[in-house]
């Protein structure tokens, strides 16, 4: 018996609702990964070639901040998307990507899927829409963090 990534691709609420087609051309491009606490999944100015549907455990999204060291500006847990820089040239992370407790997650090759988006733009299309909804949302929550640490304009 052969299995695929398929049932779990499109059972994970980021993909809910996308064609059977698209399904299985994303999940062709995804592998099962699993990281230990505290493990570094990414560095900030890597090539960006990989994102990450979390199924289990957390995971925090830093940067260094002058005077403060590391710090944790979002953490990241089941069912959610790590990593859009895959998808935006120059292809470099921003960030970087370290495992709070054992997480597992789906690995997905962002030049495969590239490619497959490239070959079929209603593919690609519905790839973008999901991921820029990602980024607004990311950037709002960063929005109110800054709010929170440096008070509301008058």
């Amino acid at each position: 018996m052969i299995h695929t990534l398929e049932p779990i691709v499109e059972q994970h609420p980021f993909f809910l609702g996308m064609e059977e087609r698209h399904i299985a051309l994303i999940a062709g491009c995804a592998k099962n990964v699993r990281f230990e606490s505290d493990q570094v999944i990414f560095h900030e100015g890597e090539r960006a070639d990989h994102f990450y549907l979390i199924r289990q455990g957390l995971v925090a999204v830093q940067c260094v901040i002058p005077n403060k060291g590391l710090t944790t500006v979002h953490t990241v847990g089941p069912d959610e998307v790590l990593g859009w820089s895959w998808l935006f040239a120059p292809h470099r992370f921003h960030f970087d990507g370290r495992a709070q407790q054992p997480t597992l997650a789906l690995e997905f090759d962002g030049k495969c899927l590239r490619g497959k988006c490239d070959e079929d733009h209603d593919l690609g299309y519905e790839i973008y829409k999901r991921f820029t909804q990602i980024v607004t949302e990311r950037l709002e929550a960063t929005r109110m963090q800054l709010l929170d640490v440096y008070g509301k304009r008058d």
